[in-house]
């Protein structure tokens, strides 16, 4: 018999600084049965994203705040148990708005069904075959608009983005500079990726002495998703007419209060340099093309991918908070 039981995971109080535990709660609730035009559906993966931290602010900066209370929401991957809707028949396998939470009932047009080319791994559809993939996609190509030969520079650069911008920017012909904390990750982004060069940034001393150093033509092309430091080290070495693709800035999504910003933004008058932040949900005109080449390429084995897979409703906060010490390597999902 079908379990009309979910767990939830619900966000009870707003984190001033660094989320803990203290602001998340474990929640059973009971289900209805699902009405004409919806399904039960079981997550089997959800996703778990550095944005997220931005919506438990009452200002969300992303898009609109998480509700006290109440199940908090992200991509998912799920199976259909029971449908009320002829689009969808239980084993399809669907993508969904409704993460950090084991089962839900939901109108079947909320649901998108996917017709995966490996059952096995349709946690791709979280990752590179998802949100992350689509944001380097579009972030690079349309935003950053790599040329053969030029240097591009990626923060972050083993996470679930970033690793597909340095993918992709190497199939552009580019070289390519990536920034992680652990010689671990450096050592995959070379020797797995193709990554030209590395840069730890918890052992090199002074970011911008290290760029220079692993760029020493300049940086033509940045993909920001830390800011801070990574971004005036950046400013620094850009070449003139330098494109910055502002993507996130995770490094101050804790921060109580705003931090003083890079000291050295005259350098973008006299470099002409262009910033052009962006949200990916304003461009699902590219979709159609992502989906294309992204797919061909994981087929083809030149999209190379790592995840860190976390077991159980009950440990999706912990798999959230390791994307603020850097225990994940590549894309973080939570597995159902």
């Amino acid at each position: 018999m079908t379990s009309r039981t979910a767990k939830q995971i619900h966000l009870i109080e707003r984190p001033a600084g660094m989320p803990g535990h203290e602001h998340f709660r474990l929640v059973e609730v009971d289900l209805p049965e699902p009405g004409e035009g919806e399904a039960l559906v079981e997550n089997r993966y959800m996703s778990v994203d550095p944005y997220m931290r931005g919506r438990m602010r009452a200002d969300a900066v992303y898009a609109a705040p998480f509700q006290l209370n109440a199940p908090m929401y992200g991509g998912a991957v799920g199976e259909v148990v029971e449908s009320r809707d002829p689009s969808l028949k239980p084993g399809d396998i669907v993508l969904n708005f409704a993460a950090w939470q084991d089962r839900f009932v939901a109108k079947a047009s909320h649901l998108r069904r996917l017709e995966p080319f490996d059952r096995e791994r349709i946690s791709l559809y979280l990752g590179a075959l998802g949100m992350p993939g689509m944001t380097a996609y579009v972030g690079l190509r349309k935003f950053g608009e790599p040329k053969e030969g030029e240097t591009v520079f990626v923060s972050a650069a083993s996470g679930a983005v970033g690793a597909n911008v340095c993918q992709i920017a190497k199939q552009q012909g580019c070289r390519v500079v990536g920034s992680v904390g652990s010689e671990a990750k450096a050592e995959w982004l070379r020797d797995e990726c193709g990554v030209d060069a590395t840069i730890n940034y918890r052992t090199c001393g002074s970011l911008t002495r290290a760029l220079s150093a692993a760029a020493p033509d300049g940086v033509d092309v940045y993909f920001e998703n830390v800011g801070g430091d990574h971004l005036q080290a950046a400013i620094n070495v850009m070449n003139p007419f330098g494109r910055i693709v502002a993507c996130g800035m995770i490094s101050g999504y804790n921060n109580s209060e705003p931090v003083p910003g890079p000291n050295n933004l005259m350098y973008i008058v006299g470099k002409k340099l262009r910033i052009q932040g962006f949200i990916i949900s304003d461009h699902e005109d590219l979709r159609p093309d992502f989906e294309k080449d992204m797919s061909q390429w994981i087929i083809d084995g030149r999209i190379r991918i790592r995840e860190t897979v976390y077991e159980g409703v009950e440990n999706a906060v912990d798999a959230f908070l390791a994307l603020f010490s850097g225990e994940n390597f590549g894309k973080m999902v939570v597995r159902f």
